[in-house]
């Protein structure tokens, strides 16, 4: 029988994790090549033969997705696989019918084929789009963990925008890690936080390699979901956090919607600062698609090292990259801090970006009066400390997870915004873990 000849749509994430545990050893198939979108320089690139496994000895091109209906009727591709997330349904479909009049099939892989079963107990925490407070949740959820005694690890959804054999299974227990591994400041963003609470983090390509060797030092597997993708391991206890700054989006985006019909848990975060006509109507909504499922209020407050700082002066605030871009939100917790503490100005920052940082706003022209921390290598970084130090300001608010000037120097005052989930009345997220894991 021939194979059928299949290309993955992707971003460097779901499509080589599909790849992997899905069609890698498949005789029936032949994946001829990826395309990637998202992520700047990742097309052009090849998913490596080390990685790909002995079917493809040559590794697998990747290419740009502008190439897509080109590539269809040239390789002669039999079946299209959208393997990337945080997109509107629309979208979907729209590739859908691009993919369909270029003459292949279309498919979404789900977690039957694709989620991987642990030998420890999984609790994975997703959301219905990217900057929902997932992060802060997650990191709520491992402090929980350990204070009941458990050894947690934190396994990342992946973002490996390097040498891709090199960062198959990645390990994360201090800051000199992170170093080794040259990561990004959008990995940074991630990873930190957790080392800070003495949390080890794993990430990488190959999440089977990477769950094995997780297992052999810890108690519970935490999944730290990404860009509202699917847990790539099947759980004992999932949790969705919701976000009502964005009402309607948890039946409108894939695959945020999968997600919460899945859910033993929906965390509607926010309630502290969204209108109180959208925090009904998400709580309605995700009722609505999981009538069983727990739901509990949240708020993520915000902490600021020095607040008198803020008042009256001229900022430019920088915020968290993705929630910005593919999150499609205008503003973050720097843009909330800088109005709450009396900021005289926010300064709009385009008239000061240079190069990639340009390209940035020109491509996600939601993005408001703020700053996205795109760090996706050493050049945007550079681009993104110029962009900084262009601007005419008294004060830079950062409300990133982390502190930007640990890694690019800021000729201007600083000031971090910091927040962390707290659960509003019961049952909450330590009573949820406790009566499910309790020793």
């Amino acid at each position: 029988m021939e194979k059928k000849r299949v290309l993955i749509m992707g971003a460097a994430g779901r499509d080589f994790h599909n790849f992997n545990t899905y069609y890698r050893d498949n005789d029936s198939f032949e994946v001829v090549a990826f395309t990637a979108t998202q992520i700047p320089d990742i097309d052009g690139r090849t998913y490596p033969a080390e990685l790909a496994g002995d079917l493809y000895p040559s590794g697998i091109p990747i290419f740009a997705e502008e190439k897509l209906v080109e590539l269809i009727k040239e390789k002669n591709i039999d079946e299209v696989v959208f393997a990337y997330s945080d997109v509107p349904h629309e979208y979907v479909m729209n590739k859908a019918s691009i993919v369909l009049a270029a003459g292949a099939d279309y498919t979404l892989l789900g977690i039957k084929h694709t989620q991987i079963k642990s030998t420890k107990p999984v609790v994975s925490v997703c959301a219905v789009r990217t900057g929902s407070g997932k992060s802060q949740t997650t990191r709520r959820v491992s402090l929980i963990l350990r204070d009941m005694g458990y050894k947690v690890a934190a396994i990342r959804h992946p973002m490996p925008y390097g040498d891709l054999v090199k960062q198959r299974v990645q390990r994360y227990a201090d800051y000199s890690d992170l170093d080794l591994h040259e990561c990004t400041i959008e990995e940074r963003e991630e990873y930190e936080p957790h080392i800070d609470n003495g949390v080890i983090v794993y990430a990488g390509v190959d999440y089977e390699a990477i769950l094995r060797q997780a297992e052999q030092e810890v108690d519970i597997i935490l999944w730290d979901g990404g860009n509202n993708d699917l847990s790539f391991y099947k759980s004992d206890l999932h949790i969705v956090v919701a976000d009502p700054h964005r009402p309607g989006h948890e039946t409108s985006y894939h695959p945020g919607e999968a997600n919460v019909r899945m859910a033993d848990v929906i965390v509607l975060n926010k309630v502290d600062t969204a209108d109180g006509e959208n925090v009904i109507a998400v709580r309605d909504a995700v009722r609505k698609l999981a009538p069983d499922a727990i739901v509990i209020e949240g708020a993520s407050p915000l902490f600021v090292d020095n607040p008198s700082e803020i008042r009256g002066k001229k900022v430019l605030v920088v915020e968290d990259g993705p929630t910005l871009t593919h999150g499609e939100m205008a503003y973050g917790a720097g843009w909330v801090a800088a109005r709450r503490f009396g900021a005289a100005e926010i300064i709009d920052p385009r008239p000061f970006a240079v190069g990639s940082i340009i390209d940035t706003y020109n491509k996600y022209p939601t993005t408001g009066k703020v700053l996205p921390a795109m760090g996706y290598g050493e050049k945007q970084m550079k681009e993104l400390e110029e962009t900084i130090n262009n601007a005419d300001v008294d004060l830079v608010i950062i409300g990133t997870p982390i502190d930007l000037s640990r890694i690019i120097k800021i000729n201007k005052p600083t000031q971090r915004v910091r927040y962390e989930l707290q659960e509003i009345g019961s049952p909450n997220l330590e009573d949820i873990l406790k009566d499910k894991f309790a020793k």
